[in-house]
């Protein structure tokens, strides 16, 4: 498996590309409220020397929340991020990053000046080396622990105002996996079993979209961090009207486990993972976050689900009727919205009526729920590297969206949406820090397009390109195959011509005494026969 090579040597280059400091996880930084850390370029805070940004104070909208979240300061989330940092570094021009390190979606250089639009591709029109690659980036990210950022693992109260710091180290991979189950998980009231449960920063309510929307676009961002390949692109997995789960191989995501159908085959290095903060139950009767130990492996048992919550997978006819709905969101702006794209297409809305609280899911949830393992469960998904495939596709009929209804930015709601979905609302927990109508916008807005939505021409060049890559890869073995074979039949043709003009040669008696498929049987002569015709009979024979 070479893949494994590729792992080898890119873990040699980790320390190059991970030079940023840890996300101000200090005593100090907490008790100060301030995360404005250093940029290496200048040494100074924010890069503030060199232009690219400077410390500011945190501005938080003021406008109401809907009413499905009724308490106020008692969760850490609440106006993201005050609880933790009142200041924080605001990023110049095309600058960005919590110590504008780095450079805004879509923009590249030392001076974030390069415009560069990224593709992603539909994944079985990879090439192999494509998938070898996505698949040994995907375990890279497992296995090396992430030297930007650390996840919480307390509360604020339980680090005592600061003095007790509670942050712990994870992979680069899992501190997205911790960014899921963190922006999901349910509010903590205070003690064991007390917890609020109608309650999701990044779900069931408008930000869903422009808030995974980002998720995608930073991790694309540390994986190129990672490798050092800035070409590098997130796939995605086409799934209308798949009958099975297509992706899982063990050449993609990993096969089936003979032994055990809830698993990944050992062929697969996916069935080597651990997964992480996935035991929601168990902390809502604890009353504590994860703590982002490890957890066991990804389970995965595709098709084997609930056939009462889910039916089948989405179909295109029903992805189609969820793209004709003009309406992002509507009403409460949460599971019960009505004919709302975006209620819809996460799956709480009929994708065939686009009636609210569909007894039934669709569309983004039913696959999440066929999958029925890691995938099912909305705190722990991103466990299962599907997670991505499937996100980059509900993200694309986002898009899709965007640009057949072009909608003005004040159809995202500014008010009264469930608590962290306004349109001004930070996201919860990124920081940098991202307002949600800010990815209100189109993909090519931040540098990244769609291969299917690419142009007719374009469409079928990127179809035809693994063919043409593999093509490429034998093409020196065809060529030289052909050689030889033109060197053998030159060598052959020489021998038979060869061969006849010998035979030619040659008169009857050496023929004859060279090889007995020339001799005939003797005869006696007729009677009568005199010279003459003892010479005919002779020509005849040669002849024959």
């Amino acid at each position: 498996m070479w893949y494994l090579v590729i792992f080898g040597f890119l873990s040699c280059l980790v320390p190059t590309y991970q030079q940023f400091p840890r996300l101000c996880a200090t005593q100090e930084a907490l008790r100060s409220k301030e995360c404005c850390p250093l940029w290496e370029g200048d040494g100074s805070a924010c890069g503030a020397r060199s232009g690219r940004g400077s410390c500011e104070d945190v501005e938080v909208s003021d406008q109401p929340d809907g009413p499905q979240y009724p308490f106020s300061g008692l969760d850490d989330r609440e106006k993201w991020p005050l609880v933790f940092y009142n200041r924080t570094c605001q990023c110049a021009g095309n600058f960005m990053g919590f110590n504008c390190a780095d450079c805004k979606f879509g923009y590249f250089g030392g001076n974030c000046d390069e415009r560069r639009e990224s593709l992603r591709r539909n994944i079985f029109h990879l090439t192999r080396t494509e998938r070898n690659t996505l698949v040994s980036y995907l375990n890279l990210a497992k296995q090396t622990i992430s030297r930007d950022y650390v996840v919480v693992t307390g509360t604020y109260r339980e680090m005592e105002n600061a003095s007790n710091p509670m942050f712990a180290d994870v992979s680069v991979y899992d501190i997205f996996v911790w960014m899921h189950y963190y922006v999901s998980r349910n509010a903590l009231l205070g003690g064991p079993g007390n917890v609020w449960t109608d309650v999701d920063f990044a779900h069931w309510a408008p930000a869903f979209l422009p808030w995974h929307r980002v998720y995608l676009l930073h991790w694309e961002h540390e994986i190129r961090k990672l490798t050092g390949d800035s070409t590098f692109s997130i796939p995605y997995w086409d799934w209308r009207d798949a009958q099975e789960c297509d992706v899982c191989t063990d050449d993609l995501m990993g096969d089936r486990s003979a032994q055990d159908p809830n698993l990944i085959s050992p062929s697969s290095v996916f069935s080597s993972w651990k997964v992480l903060c996935s035991q929601a139950q168990d902390y809502n009767n604890r009353g504590v976050l994860c703590d982002a130990s490890q957890e066991g492996p990804v389970r995965r048992n595709p098709g084997n689900h609930n056939r009462n919550l889910v039916e089948r997978l989405p179909t295109s006819a029903e992805v189609e009727f969820t793209l004709s709905l003009p309406n992002y969101d509507s009403g409460a702006m949460d599971r019960t919205a009505d004919m709302s794209f975006r209620n819809t297409l996460e799956g709480f809305g009929d994708p065939q009526t686009g009636l609210g609280n569909s007894p039934r899911l669709g569309m983004h949830a039913a696959l999440h729920v066929f999958m029925n393992g890691s995938m099912s469960s909305v705190q722990g998904s991103a466990n299962d590297p599907i997670f991505l495939l499937h996100h980059a596709f509900v993200d694309s009929i986002y898009e899709q969206w965007l640009r057949r209804h072009q909608p003005s930015p004040s159809q995202y709601p500014g008010s009264n949406a469930p608590i962290g979905h306004n349109g001004d609302y930070h996201m919860v927990p990124f920081l940098p820090l991202h307002r949600n109508r800010e990815y209100f916008i189109s993909s090519k807005d931040l540098g990244y397009e769609y291969s299917y939505l690419l142009d007719a021409n374009q469409r079928l060049a990127e179809s035809m390109r693994p063919f043409l890559e593999e093509l490429r890869d034998v093409w020196s073995w065809l060529l030289l195959a052909a050689v030889c074979g033109g060197i053998v039949a030159i060598i052959i043709a020489a021998a038979v011509q060869t061969a006849k003009k010998r035979c030619r040669g040659l008169s009857w008696p050496q023929r004859k005494k060279e090889g007995n498929e020339l001799s005939l049987p003797e005869r006696q002569p007729l009677i009568g026969n005199n010279e003459k015709e003892e010479a005919s009979h002779r020509n005849y024979q040669s002849a024959i």
